[in-house]
């Protein structure tokens, strides 16, 4: 059994020290916290701060946050003392000015929290936009993925413990396994770039877990452990003091292969892999730290030395406190019940679900060891048939993708290497040949489809097509990594440092293998569907994960400035103003199609007659792209049901909204595309609702719209926290509504407060989803066929009383200096939005538009503290706008005119 008390290696309660250091320029005196600076705080507030090392800029900061944002805050909503949320504060500002003294652990037991609830405090306190930056929200996620890890992984370390031990001493046995616990910690932190990588932490630890156990008398040991041991396992457990240690004769470490077999087989985990990381980054790690020739047991109190010195320099928190059970690394509820169960055998083989929860490495293990069953059988090189089709085409693509696939390979166990640890390029190469497997063996399934359905064997245009086959291998790699690493998306790069960042990428997951072969994400796009319709022994979280792949390049990845997307869009606006990417007109048609990967990545350059396509009806015009029309029939149905969902959270009284918001949403995917540009569809759709909700008076602020969007499902806080602007400037979404959206598309807004509104979009069909047997639910349709809605005439920026009231007025999303900002750059003579699609003349200044410097919503009835000139305006205006509306609409028929 591990340890529950504390023996010499492990950290006692001691003085905090910090190393003082501050991020902070005014590093002199601010160095130290200087108390009668801060006399207009609350003295408790100034004492914590003394107590967590803050510096005076960091304690003027933190105070910011607490007046601004939290203090006013609901109560019963907040179930944390005031020191708590102050230390909370202190954190996020120490955090945002790189000047965090203490480690988290020193943190947390100065405030009284543990990691879970102090991240759960974070997120009660993120009630505005700009409360809780994306540097702190991005740090906060490192430290939960690495608590996460490090809890499932210390979790399996007690499990094995109690099945191989047989140690009568308890001390004795207590002792044994601090010590390779923390010789498992300083290995995974000093040798893994990654160190919340699962399974390959979970290897490192059963490396560990070999050193030690062959140490160990044979009668110490329960079975299948005693039986597993070699002849020549290393005799008697005999601990070298530290005064010899140095002495010690080195010589490369033994492995005991029976040994570490037995514990793979009883973690279900791959033994060749398993050898790859002790060959690799344990040998290396038992050299760095001058144990390679040890034959007896490593003095804990070196090991927990050098961990000791790695946790201070990492300042996160101190895993060794796992095995004292100390309250600041305390598991949720959730998270012990997960250790407690015990997986159902599957025994039929088929693809069932398994009933009982699993726990986290069980159920990595459970998908790594599917995926090399499914492989067992093909090869990292062409088969046979494969052979065939390269001989039949026209050119022989052969050799090309012979070094296609070389060259790839190299670039992409450079970059593993990179990401997770240096010794690590033997499990790289692994991993790329499960991916080459997968390659091949998915790109035979897809000509023998193509065959079949078009009864031809010359493939010779895709089959030398270097954007299909780049796709085609990065799909089957995102799926050997999603297997490995999880069904997880980027969130954001992190540093392993908490107080500062690193410039060495961690983070495998999507869209990492787009950026190692720069790949187009939407090249990428193309291949998706096709590639889980030729893999019939893919799993459905599989599946469902290269959906939410599909769902990531939809929404921002295929919008990036350099993306061919563009130039697709460009092209069909250039034949003509009847050509579009995907008429609304077929939105409420079932999405369905027989386009293959062939007819995506060749289209629309292809003629007939065709070997690889259908011939084009007589008299016909050439045909659209495929992969322009199929991606914005997609685009179009998952932008609708994220809307619908979000309706459906906010405005279920205004059921009338609905079809309107999706009009103007649609339009602007069809019309003002440029708007995505570098952007988030997200952001489109909070606009349009904002937008729709003003110009109908309908009350919604969006401080309303981003608390409820945050809570949904596969959204991240960027998306609303970090909106580009103009070039290489960015603020928060209601800054984009006000200068970008709102001035581009406030004619086309206000149509739909006039007696005669723009004609409604079709309701999209939304179909069964083809990436799972089950059908999407479907939302309420409309069969009304109409046309896009026209491009304004209306300069976009005149400001008139109407498009007055679209602009969202100072609602608490920052402080005074930031809508200052705002003003500056509205008023500004240079401003340009360099995005429109025209390439016309900047528009003008809008010099009427003024922001509440106070930052507070219209509606919420606080009072500022200096009145801006556009809230006394608007109070003028509030009595009579009515009236004046219904004047102006008197006059007018469908179109507005601006004001003379």
């Amino acid at each position: 059994m591990p340890p529950k008390k504390r023996s010499s290696g492990t950290p006692q309660k001691k003085e905090l020290k910090g190393n003082m250091k501050s991020g902070s320029p005014d590093s002199g005196e601010n160095a130290v916290l200087s108390p009668e600076r801060h006399k207009d705080k609350e003295p408790e507030f100034v004492s914590l701060s003394e107590e967590l090392q803050a510096t005076n800029p960091i304690c003027d900061h933190a105070w910011r946050i607490w007046e601004r944002e939290i203090r006013s805050m609901d109560k019963a909503n907040m179930p944390y003392s005031n020191r708590q949320q102050w230390g909370a504060c202190l954190f996020i500002a120490g955090m945002e000015l790189d000047g965090l003294s203490l480690t988290f652990t020193q943190f947390l037991k100065v405030v009284g929290l543990s990691v879970k609830q102090f991240i759960s405090l974070v997120r009660k306190m993120d009630v505005n936009v700009d409360t809780i930056s994306p540097k702190v929200n991005t740090a906060l996620k490192r430290l939960e993925n690495k608590y996460d890890v490090t809890l499932a992984l210390y979790q399996r370390f007690v499990k094995t413990c109690e099945k191989m031990s047989a140690e009568p001493d308890k001390a004795k046995r207590t002792e044994l396994w601090e010590s390779s616990w923390t010789m498992f910690l300083l290995a995974k932190g000093t040798f893994l770039q990654m160190e919340d990588d699962l399974v390959i932490a979970f290897q490192l630890l059963l490396c560990v877990l070999e050193f030690f156990t062959k140490r160990f008398t044979p009668s110490l040991l329960q079975s299948p452990y005693k039986s597993a041991f070699s002849s020549s396992t290393l005799s008697p457990p005999t601990r070298t003091s530290r005064r010899n240690q140095g002495k010690a004769k080195t010589r490369p470490p033994e492995m005991d292969v029976q040994l570490l077999e037995t514990l793979c087989k009883e973690s279900d985990c791959s033994v060749d892999e398993v050898k790859n990381v002790y060959q690799t980054t344990f040998c290396a790690f038992l050299d760095s730290v001058g144990l390679s020739g040890l034959q007896g047991l490593p003095p804990l109190e070196t090991l927990s030395k050098q961990y000791e010195e790695l946790y201070h320099k990492n300042k996160d928190f101190d895993a060794r406190l796992f095995l004292v059970d100390d309250e600041t690394l305390s598991p949720s509820k959730t998270e012990v019940s997960k250790v407690e169960m015990t997986p159902r055998k599957n025994l039929s083989g088929d693809d069932v679900a398994i009933p009982v929860p699993q726990t986290p490495i069980r159920a990595a293990m459970n998908s790594i060891q599917q995926l090399r069953v499914d492989l067992t059988s093909v090869s990292d090189q062409p088969s046979s048939n494969l052979v065939v089709y390269y001989k039949n085409c026209t050119v022989d693509p052969s050799e090309e993708i012979r070094k296609r696939v070389e060259e790839l390979g190299q670039v992409f166990i450079k970059r593993f290497a990179q990401a997770v640890g240096q010794h690590c390029e033997g499990l790289g190469r692994k991993r790329f040949n499960l991916g080459a497997q997968l390659y091949y063996k998915v790109m035979e399934s897809m000509l023998k489809s193509e065959e079949k359905r078009l009864s031809v064997q010359n493939f010779s245009k895709l089959l030398n097509n270097a954007a299909f086959h780049t796709s085609l291998l990065a799909c089957a790699l995102e799926v050997v990594i999603a297997t490995y690493v999880g069904n997880s998306l980027k969130s954001g790069g992190f540093g392993r440092n908490l107080g500062a960042s690193d410039s060495v990428e961690t983070d495998l997951c999507f869209p990492w293998i787009l950026d190692v072969f720069q790949l187009p994400a939407f090249d990428f796009y193309k291949v998706i569907e096709s590639f889980i319709k030729a893999e019939p022994t893919l799993k459905h979280d599989m599946m469902k994960h290269l959906e939410q792949c599909e769902h990531v390049i939809m929404e921002s990845l295929a919008w990036k400035t350099d993306s061919p997307l563009f130039d697709l869009l460009k092209q069909s606006r250039e034949e003509g103003p009847g050509e579009q990417a995907e008429p609304p007109a077929t939105l409420n048609q079932p999405l369905h199609h027989n386009h293959t990967a062939a007819d995506l990545y060749l289209s629309p350059v292809r003629q007939p007659p065709a070997t690889e396509s259908e011939p084009l009806a007589p008299g016909t015009k050439a045909l659209r792209s495929n992969s322009l029309s199929l991606f914005y029939k997609k685009l179009y149905r998952m932008a609708y049901l994220r809307l619908k969902t979000l309706f459906s959270h906010l405005l279920t009284s205004h059921p009338e909204l609905e079809p309107i918001i999706w009009t103007l949403l649609q339009h602007t995917l069809q019309n003002e595309y440029e708007l995505m540009r570098d952007r988030h569809l997200d952001q489109l759709i909070m606009s349009a609702m904002y937008a729709i909700c003003k110009v109908k008076n309908v009350d919604l602020r969006f401080k309303t719209i981003v608390t409820t969007y945050k809570e949904m499902p596969n959204t991240n806080q960027e998306t609303f926290k970090r909106v580009l602007i103009r070039e290489g400037q960015y603020d928060s979404i209601i800054v984009f509504y006000n200068l970008v959206f709102m001035q581009k598309l406030k004619t086309n807004i206000l149509q739909y407060s006039s007696p005669r509104p723009p004609p409604l979009s079709p309701i999209p069909r939304i179909p069964c989803s083809p990436y799972k047997n089950s059908p999407l639910r479907v939302p309420g349709s409309n069969n009304v066929y109409v046309s896009p809605l026209k491009s304004s005439r209306m300069s976009p920026v005149v400001m008139t009383p109407r498009s007055r009231i679209l602009i969202s007025i100072g609602e608490s999303f920052g402080s005074a200096d930031k809508f200052q900002k705002i003003n500056e750059m509205v008023s500004s003579t240079d401003w340009s939005l360099k995005r429109r699609l025209d390439g016309g003349s900047a528009p003008k200044p809008l010099k009427r538009l003024r922001f509440d410097m106070d930052g507070q919503d219209e509606t919420d009835g606080s009072k500022s503290s200096g009145e801006s000139t556009l809230i006394q305006k608007l109070a003028e205006m509030s009595s009579t706008r009515t009236r004046m509306q219904e004047q102006k609409l008197k006059e007018e028929s469908v179109k507005e005119h601006p004001e003379p």
